[in-house]
């Protein structure tokens, strides 16, 4: 059975975001990483292109394999092991720091992404059981720097952030935060104290600081435009690929 979707410019567009040049530089990252090397088994019956657009359009879209699979003409089980294969080739480029890191302003949040996985995720506030996933972005571009390895959605932001190894990433960048990572060496809004109201400079700062700040907000929005960020069906590692993945078409759609 011949599939529908093919990596031609109308079901690239259509099903994935991207622009077409946008996913070929997705497709080039992924065939440098080995994505077209031998599966184990028999060869691989979609081209690279195909297999790397299935990937994306599972991410966009959150289809189930089956639903997937007369798309582009191939059995549930075949999706699974593309998906399975590909999806650690998809992530973003890892962050190294930057010449001009005095220059330069971070931002960092968690978001609660709804999961399947009970080993992975949480009952949270929510009330959906969902995973904190620490992200930064960059200030000026809103591109995504880098993403954490999910955490159960109870774990406050503050432990979250000293749990993910991105302090290391952001060795001389000055980075926000909002007042869940008091006490962890971010910039942080001023608080009142008891008995004490802020002071009008201190008003004022906040305000430019939320300003800013709403900047990674956007980015989260943008980024849940792919809907496997709105109910994650993978299990194990699969939420980390998945936000890895989604960073990464984020930033190739916003610089491309």
């Amino acid at each position: 059975m011949r599939g529908v979707l093919r990596a031609e410019p109308l079901w690239v567009e259509t099903f994935t975001g991207l622009r077409m040049r946008q996913f070929e530089r997705l497709l080039k990252v992924v065939r440098e990483r080995g994505g077209n090397g031998p599966g184990g088994g028999r060869p691989w019956c979609l081209p690279l292109a195909d297999r790397v657009l299935l990937v994306a359009v599972y991410y966009r879209t959150n289809l189930t394999m089956r639903q997937l699979a007369p798309l582009f003409g191939v059995s549930p089980a075949t999706v699974c092991r593309v998906i399975q294969r590909l999806r650690p080739l998809l992530a973003i480029e890892p962050t190294t720091r930057p010449d001009d890191a005095v220059e330069r302003l971070w931002i960092v949040d968690g978001t609660l992404i709804p999961v399947r996985d009970r080993k992975t995720g949480a009952s949270s506030r929510n009330y959906r059981f969902s995973a904190n996933v620490q992200v930064i972005i960059d200030a000026d571009t809103k591109l995504v720097i880098a993403g954490a390895r999910p955490v159960p959605g109870t774990t406050a932001d503050a432990k979250a952030w000293r749990g993910s190894g991105l302090a290391a990433v952001c060795e001389g960048v000055t980075v926000l935060g909002d007042g869940a990572y008091i006490n962890t060496g971010l910039v942080v809004p001023h608080r009142k104290r008891p008995g004490r109201a802020l002071l009008p400079g201190e008003e004022e700062d906040n305000a430019e600081h939320r300003r800013v700040r709403a900047r990674v907000e956007h980015a989260f929005a943008r980024m849940k435009h792919y809907k496997i960020l709105r109910d994650c069906r993978q299990r194990g590692n699969g939420l980390h690929h998945a936000v890895q993945a989604v960073a990464h078409m984020h930033n190739l759609a916003l610089a491309a």
